[in-house]
């Protein structure tokens, strides 16, 4: 077993009763190698990325750090977590990059004003403690025109991205951490200390994120939507490949993309981009 394995598997055992535990695993030992839809999201936003000061917020393991500067981004990687700091060291490692890594939380970011032309936070904003001064520091560090591409939790999310259970999100919480508990789907035991209970964590109806965004200096996108009326969007199941064709023969895709988007969906992706 290499290193990178020995330092990753404590953080993944909470997760054992996946199904698909050995395959997820795998993913996250290799994690860099599972990128191409997130850096095709950063090409869509700012174009070549190549060259870019880019900051990886929440960089967790580093796999989409390490991407981005294999396809020739100069990436900082700023990480909360010091076991995560070792993990993305030891990543790089392996394919002799010298990526610069902070150990810092996304409150108080160690960096000048206007230091980044992008800065991304994928899966982030629901574990910190301060939501809205996080996204005020990306607007900080970013240059004018400049982009931080973002995912957010919905809150009415149908099957929640974390405990991979229907409904949840449709219960008091209380409520429902009595059935992630009895699920055996808590994160008791596990390497990981704040901000993972339900309760604690952040999750948002899309138009008061959107809001949120746009008092803090942002304008605000939806990537998916983006695809959707590029044509880009891929759906793997041929059903689904049906059912988008149907409802735009009758102009319907974008409603019904908007009403899935604030009442089922399970994370936004947004990109939003600094007001000069």
């Amino acid at each position: 077993m290499s290193e990178l394995e020995q330092a990753i598997d404590p953080w993944l055992q909470h997760m054992t009763w996946r199904r698909d535990f050995v395959r997820w695993r795998e993913r996250r030992i290799n994690q860099e190698h599972y990128q191409a839809d997130r850096l095709a999201m950063l090409e869509e936003s700012v174009g070549a990325i190549a060259g870019l000061q880019m900051l990886d917020l929440g960089a967790g393991m580093g796999g989409f750090a390490v991407a981005a500067a294999l396809a020739g981004t100069h990436v900082t990687a700023c990480e909360y977590n010091p076991a995560y700091c070792r993990i993305i060291e030891l990543r790089a490692a392996r394919h002799r990059l010298r990526l610069p890594v902070f150990n810092a939380a996304g409150e108080s970011l160690p960096f000048p004003d206007a230091a980044f032309d992008v800065v991304t936070a994928w899966d982030v904003l629901e574990h910190v403690r301060d939501p809205q001064q996080v996204l005020r520091e990306l607007a900080r560090v970013l240059r004018p025109g400049g982009h931080a591409l973002i995912t957010a939790i919905n809150r009415r999310a149908w099957v929640d991205p974390h405990y991979h259970m229907r409904g949840i999100n449709w219960l008091p919480r209380p409520l429902a951490e009595l059935l992630i508990a009895a699920r055996g789907r808590t994160k008791r035991g596990a390497s990981f200390r704040d901000m993972q209970k339900l309760s604690e964590m952040h999750y948002y109806h899309y138009d008061a994120l959107v809001q949120l965004c746009v008092r803090l200096g942002f304008t605000v996108v939806d990537m998916r939507e983006r695809r959707l009326r590029s044509g880009s969007l891929y759906s793997p199941r041929p059903s689904r490949r049906m059912l988008r064709s149907a409802l735009r023969s009758l102009g319907l895709e974008a409603p019904a993309y908007q009403a899935q988007r604030r009442w089922y969906v399970g994370m936004f992706e947004l990109d939003l981009e600094r007001v000069g």
